[in-house]
């Protein structure tokens, strides 16, 4: 008797492989959930290798253009960060009670994977083995893993996995543990997948004119090359390709996990960089000095959301909201440089800018009485000066004891 149908979200990787054959020991009828959101992957191979190893049904999914489109747009909107696609539909639509995945124990993964799938189907039951028992006493390592596959017959790769965690789709590439886990251990230099060496890159710079509409980009333009990119996939994808071909996105950091603990990882966003300083130089451009002071506070908020997992909780949907409304005017074109692992801005221009330059320029009073500047002043101070005693009595004091 089968115990049910679970919909896996298969990578036709060593862990999520081990997992189908497991899963189908366990008495479940499995079906696999492959989504290209822009990792390097032979997907026809991955779905061979799921209907060998006896999977019900095999679903594989273009969701490229819907990634950036509905995720990776809002996110530069936000100057923040990303959110993954999972499997719920193909659940609801097999009629399955149950999703399962192969993130650890410990990471930020399973906490979003898992509140996105309680949030669109609530009824859903999460099968996530290694937070099983059963599964992480009997698979203490990649080496039992490896002797599970042989015993039943899962291809494996015959190259050695890097000593690293890799993760990899559109927006970026991130790599963890293994010898990353020591901090102060520099990150190999055949680490990086997407991004060339700074050092090895070209010796001229690549010229863009990124054109904004209500804060995404609708348009970018190579001024040197002649090459334009409109579609939304096009535009993100050539960015990766222009960032990446000068060593353009790379971090290293220690950060913190919403589930208490610190981690280091290191990350390569080259298309998703270029944009974010585009943004930010034409969102400064068009957007009132007060709105764009509570947008970055939201920006911060919005960025916490999704990097919790709280991508589809209403207090998330509320700031997207906000955000998106505070991108009305963000509208207008800027031109960078993109050279040696940075990012230079050139100018920009905007049909809806806030800059006044007979307003601001040295040489030209224009419709300002610079006296009013003396009682502008003169107001501001008030505040300092009544602080002003409080200052002293500190001070005096401590040269007392």
């Amino acid at each position: 008797m089968s115990k049910g149908t679970v919909v896996l979200a298969y990578s036709g990787g060593l862990d999520t492989s081990c997992i189908l054959v497991w899963l189908k020991e366990q008495g479940y009828d499995v079906i696999t959930y492959l989504a290209n959101i822009g990792q390097e992957e032979d997907f026809e191979a991955a779905r061979k290798k799921a209907e060998k190893l006896g999977a019900k049904k095999v679903y594989i999914e273009d969701l490229r253009a819907e990634f950036v489109e509905d995720f990776i747009w809002p996110a530069v909107q936000a100057n923040a960060v990303y959110e993954d696609p999972i499997p719920v539909e193909i659940a609801q639509k097999e009629g399955a009670n149950f999703v399962s995945h192969g993130a650890t124990g410990k990471g930020n993964d399973q906490i979003r994977f898992e509140l996105t799938c309680y949030a669109l189907y609530p009824e859903v039951k999460i099968i996530a083995p290694w937070r099983i028992p059963e599964f992480y006493n009997r698979f203490k390592g990649r080496i039992d893993l490896m002797e599970y596959a042989e015993k039943h017959g899962i291809p494996v790769p015959v190259t050695p996995k890097a000593p690293w965690s890799m993760d990899a789709n559109l927006m970026h590439i991130s790599y963890e543990s293994g010898i990353l886990e020591n901090p102060k251990s520099h990150a190999p230099t055949d680490l990086y997948l997407m991004t060339k060496d700074p050092q090895d890159s070209p010796n001229v710079p690549d010229v863009l004119e990124i054109q904004f509409k209500n804060g995404v980009p609708v348009m970018v333009n190579n001024l040197k090359e002649g090459q334009s990119k409109s579609s939304p996939l096009e535009i993100f994808s050539y960015l990766n390709e222009i960032g990446g071909k000068h060593g353009v996105g790379r971090i290293d950091i220690v950060e913190n996990r919403f589930i208490g603990m610190k981690s280091r990882g290191i990350y390569e966003t080259p298309g998703g960089t270029i944009l974010l300083a585009a943004h930010l130089d034409i969102e400064t451009f068009t957007m009132d000095k007060e709105v764009r002071r509570i947008k970055q506070r939201l920006g911060v908020t919005f960025s916490e959301q999704v990097y919790n997992g709280f991508w589809y909780s209403p207090e998330c949907e509320f700031v997207r909201h906000c955000i998106a409304k505070s991108q009305v005017n963000v509208e207008g074109k800027v031109q960078l440089s993109v050279f040696k692992g940075h990012i230079y801005i050139l100018g920009r221009e905007s049909p809806k800018s806030l800059y006044n330059e007979e307003l601001v320029s040295m040489d030209v009073q224009g419709d300002y009485n610079p006296c009013d500047a003396s009682g502008f002043i003169k107001i501001n101070a008030v505040r300092l000066a009544s602080f002003e005693p409080l200052r002293i009595l500190p001070y005096i004091c401590t040269k007392l004891l």
